[in-house]
């Protein structure tokens, strides 16, 4: 288990290898989560946080709706295609 030390300003060093492992470079900014047991820093939101409808208000689809057997149909041929890529 690594240790770390808080400052007199209230500073905490992440140790290098837990920087490395998790690609944080300097100015990475860390959302803070109080939890039970103590303190979780995690990646701070790239954007703020939508709601679906916000999201989806800028796709203007006009044409007939998809169906949920199409949608599948359209996920099954994607991920099959993904893996003829990857070979």
């Amino acid at each position: 288990m690594l240790t770390t030390k808080l400052s007199s300003k209230g500073q905490v060093i992440i140790p290098k290898s837990l920087r490395t492992s998790h690609h944080w470079e300097q100015g990475q900014e860390l959302a803070v989560v109080e939890m039970e047991e103590g303190i979780l820093l995690k990646p701070a939101a790239l954007f703020p946080e939508t709601t679906l409808r916000e999201t989806a208000s800028c796709l203007h689809y006009t044409g007939k709706p998809k169906t949920l057997q199409d949608m599948e149909e359209a996920i099954k041929k994607g991920a099959l295609e993904s893996l003829h890529v990857r070979r």
